[in-house]
């Protein structure tokens, strides 16, 4: 008896410490405009209006000092002038000035444009280690479009693998089709997609609940946000949030063409909250 009750406190404290691990927030846009009430809500969970600083990482984006611009600029308009763009490039040489910046910000912002643009920049560097310490530290961290996409652990590039001409959906439900690439892993037990209800992307992240049923899809339409608080998601902004889950592990193929049953689907509105593993 002495030992399981060991056990049970044991299991206990080793939850407590998991959830006390990570401190900071999940701010995840959909892309597209982001509303002024929206940069309020940045602002409030990353506390830049009272202390700290925030940076903004536009590698995403084939015109970095423009990203950089338009991102810095709405902050500005609130009064925020603690935000500073920090650029990196491939294989940089990396200064531990530089580093620390990223490491120490009290908000990071990664801009939109092309996600593999900007994990060939990040993947396996200790500006990646620096984002992920920043996060677990307290920062918020923030994304939108690209900046979203890369969020997740398994991240969907945008291509298709059996179809090459590029599509902003695509235009069936099929096999081995999807791309998906690692991201930051900012969060592991879902993917994300963005621009979700504008470009109509059902097929795709429906494709990777198929085919990746472990994981939970998340699609953000436009001026729409998730704000992730430990295992809590709130909407934030103007749209809808679609969340896929697959619990029966279901994957029925003719052909090459998916098939499955019992997949869900919930649409949440701006001041809905739901709870992931």
């Amino acid at each position: 008896m002495l030992f399981l009750l060991l056990v049970v406190a044991l299991q206990t404290s080793v939850s407590y410490a998991q959830q006390k691990e990570v401190k900071g927030k999940l701010f995840i846009i959909g892309g597209g405009s982001r509303p002024s009430a929206m940069i309020d809500r940045i602002i409030l969970e990353s506390g830049i209006d009272k202390e700290g600083y925030g940076v903004i990482l536009p590698m995403s984006s084939s015109e970095p000092d423009t990203a950089a611009y338009y991102a810095k600029k709405q902050f500005l308009i609130k009064g925020i002038t603690n935000v500073h763009a920090l650029q990196f490039v491939k294989d940089e040489k990396l200064s531990s000035d530089k580093i620390d910046s990223l490491k120490n910000a009290s908000m990071i912002y990664i801009s939109g444009g092309d996600q593999n643009r900007f994990m060939e920049v990040v993947a396996n560097t200790d500006i990646e280690k620096a984002i992920h310490e920043a996060y677990k530290n307290g920062s918020l961290i923030a994304g939108t479009s690209a900046g979203a996409a890369v969020m997740s652990k398994m991240m969907i590039t945008g291509n298709e693998l059996k179809n090459a001409e590029y599509s902003s959906t695509f235009r069936n439900l099929q096999s081995e089709n999807i791309e998906i690439k690692t991201g930051l892993g900012m969060i592991d037990n879902v993917i994300i997609d963005q621009h979700f209800v504008k470009r109509s992307r059902y097929n795709r992240l429906l494709s990777a609940v198929i085919e990746h049923p472990e994981k939970t899809g998340i699609g953000i339409d436009e001026s729409t946000a998730i704000l992730i608080t430990g295992n809590k998601i709130e909407i934030v902004g103007e749209y809808q949030v679609i969340v896929f889950k697959n619990p029966k592990k279901s994957k029925n193929m003719y052909q090459d063409k998916l098939g499955a049953h019992g997949i869900t689907l919930d649409i949440y509105l701006p001041g809905e909250t739901f709870t992931i593993k």
